[in-house]
């Protein structure tokens, strides 16, 4: 008797767990009646995020004050200023030489070992789009290429590279050429 009533009690117990969970799963899921599709329904939908373009217009031309340029002009003037080097420009997000690239670069070289150039630094730049930190990583590959390319040149002298992203623009103002110019390598000579 202790057998069947220990069956029984133990059948009722998985019995009753049973229906526990069927009804707590309707509860929560709904039914198959249509309680589901209700649930569903009930469900608010997240707008569109919409794209805006910047609208550059309430700022004024310029990046930075007068003064702030002229502070960083004078930063960025670290070497000799030669006009016959043209910056390397490069297209966005990119850090391969351009076609045009290698034909000015192939020019420069022949006027560094022309001018008996003893050390080059090479800075690249990125433009006022991404964060700094990236912009820094690009500026730096577009350095090296450019270093690289030089080499495969023959040029003998010492070339350094360095990277001031987007932090030492060449050119300040909200401008499609604007940024186009600081997307580039600039040489700065120290003869």
């Amino acid at each position: 008797m202790r057998q069947v009533r220990s069956v029984m009690a133990s059948s009722t117990f998985v019995l009753v767990m049973l229906l526990l969970q069927g009804c707590a799963a309707k509860w929560w899921w709904g039914s198959e009646s249509g309680q589901e599709g209700q649930a569903q329904a009930e469900l608010i939908s997240e707008p569109m995020i919409k794209v805006i373009p910047p609208d550059d217009r309430h700022l004024i031309d310029s990046r930075t004050s007068p003064a702030m340029q002229s502070e960083l002009f004078s930063r960025n003037a670290t070497g000799l200023a030669h006009e016959t080097f043209g910056d390397v420009l490069f297209d966005f997000d990119q850090d391969t030489l351009r076609m045009e690239a290698m034909r000015a670069l192939d020019a420069d070289a022949k006027h560094l070992q022309h001018d008996r150039a003893t050390r080059l630094l090479l800075e690249g730049r990125g433009d006022d789009f991404g964060t700094s930190a990236y912009n820094l990583v690009l500026g730096e590959r577009r350095a090296r290429n450019v270093q690289s390319y030089l080499r495969e040149l023959g040029l003998s002298i010492d070339v350094t590279t360095t990277s001031y992203g987007k932090d030492r623009p060449l050119c300040f103002e909200y401008s499609d050429d604007c940024r186009r110019r600081n997307r580039s390598v600039h040489f700065v000579v120290n003869e």
